[in-house]
């Protein structure tokens, strides 16, 4: 059986996470994890938000705060502000972040 696909990657100081945003749409959700251009997971998030003035990543930051229960603060862009594909940095202890962003997503797979 294949391994899972992961969109997680621990680095010093956080987890750097692999999104695939879709702005406009229906409804918010998390998930699911899908491959990427590269074979590597995307964890696929849609928020209602226009991507207009960052409304769309303030409303990312904001479901995944929700959902992972972490304070807005520790969840920035790092990589794609103005793009869908994004790679967001949350800041924490990699070991027990991983866990609790995994728990996260289960659900949604």
């Amino acid at each position: 059986m294949a391994e899972p696909l992961n969109p997680f990657r621990a680095v010093a100081g956080g987890v750097l996470v692999v999104v695939r945003l879709t702005p406009k749409a229906g409804r918010s959700r998390v998930g699911p994890v899908v491959a990427g251009a590269d074979g590597g997971g995307v964890l696929k998030v849609a928020v209602t938000e226009a991507p207009e003035r960052g409304k769309a990543n303030a409303a990312l930051i904001g479901l995944l705060a929700k959902t992972w229960r972490l304070p807005k603060g520790a969840i920035a862009v790092a990589r794609g502000a103005t793009d869908r594909n994004k790679i967001l940095r949350i800041e924490g202890a990699p070991a027990s972040l991983m866990g609790t962003l995994m728990k996260g997503i289960a659900g949604n797979r």
